[in-house]
């Protein structure tokens, strides 16, 4: 039996307990078509780049205020804050879900104006916290702009061929209980 198959008792709050990291990102690396993490950004300016190099962040909850992991706004300000010191500019970032955590427009907005100071062209996956709202619009008017099917798009960065899908709901508006 792995780690991950044993029963003990792991319940979202201990999960989110183990969460630290989140409000940082992790560096890219791609060569010779060879994606390599270069670790999170501040192990990573130790990590010499070659090629295209780019940034992930993941799990911002920007509106998210409470224990185990208060101010999640003042997180993802600390990653951008990160972002800047890099040494060397990723040549993009993509942020892989959960931008906000109610899906209110104001979180989105908050949330653009933090990322907005890496002055990096961001792309979006959507995670479910960006998806619950009633009509399912603030983030596919915001992000989603140009997705086919479900939400899905791709973009060339370097000669390097993206796809980001998240998970977006396809249910009408129902908030998690």
């Amino acid at each position: 039996m792995s780690e991950f198959d044993r029963d003990d008792g792991l319940s979202r709050r201990k999960v989110l307990e183990c969460m630290t990291w989140v409000g940082t990102g992790v560096l890219w690396t791609i060569a010779g078509g060879v994606p390599r993490s270069l670790g999170i950004m501040g192990e990573a300016q130790a990590q010499e780049a070659r090629g295209l190099t780019f940034l992930q962040i993941s799990d911002s909850h920007v509106g998210f205020d409470s224990r185990p992991i208060p101010m999640r706004s003042a997180r993802c300000r600390s990653a951008s804050a990160k972002v800047n010191a890099l040494p060397a500019k990723p040549a993009f970032m993509i942020h892989t879900g959960d931008i906000s955590h109610l899906s209110l427009e104001s979180q989105f907005d908050d949330a653009d104006r933090i990322i907005a100071q890496t002055r990096l062209d961001v792309h979006y996956v959507p995670g479910e916290h960006d998806f619950l709202d009633p009509d399912l619009k603030f983030y596919r008017d915001r992000y989603g702009k140009g997705a086919k099917g479900a939400g899905w798009y791709s973009f060339d960065a370097n000669g390097v061929h993206f796809i980001g899908a998240g998970q977006c709901r396809q249910s009408q508006g129902r908030r998690p209980r």
